[in-house]
């Protein structure tokens, strides 16, 4: 599993030019979801987000994650995470979960960061969403649960 986690001022999912979900400070994630992602890749993922001290504290360094400053998270479930560009101009995505396990799996993410009283908003998957986001920092981080455990 993947995740591309954005430290943000605020951001927000439209689907067809109507804003679907937005938060203000908080956490923008993308979650990507591979072939063979577990439960342990989730519970990883999840609490690697929540527990990322990317926030800054009173003496300006990093040190207090999106709980501590009482952040949201924007999760939005995105396949493209898992491309493949090692060969030829175009991506291959043989390596992405298929929709229906890609989808439990984000929904468990999301689930555990909910459990954990965080409050998360969602994209809508399989949608054609447009993301926008006011980066913050910026200070932008990327998780392979499956390289770095």
């Amino acid at each position: 599993m993947r995740a591309v986690i954005t430290r943000v001022s605020s951001a927000s999912v439209s689907i067809d030019g109507r804003v679907v979900s937005e938060i203000g400070r908080g956490l923008l994630v993308l979650v990507g979801v591979a072939n063979g992602d577990g439960t342990a890749d989730t519970d990883y993922v999840a609490a690697k987000i929540r527990d990322l001290r990317i926030f800054s504290d009173a003496a300006n360094k990093m040190n207090l994650s999106v709980v501590d400053v009482g952040g949201a998270v924007l999760a939005v479930s995105q396949f493209t995470l898992l491309a493949d560009v090692r060969r030829g101009r175009r991506p291959s995505f043989v390596g992405a979960a298929a929709p229906d396990v890609a989808n439990e799996a984000y929904e468990g993410v999301v689930s555990r960061l909910r459990d954990s009283g965080l409050v998360v908003r969602t994209g809508m998957f399989q949608a054609d969403m447009q993301v926008a986001s006011v980066n913050d920092g910026p200070v932008t981080i990327w998780i392979d649960s499956r390289s770095e455990t």
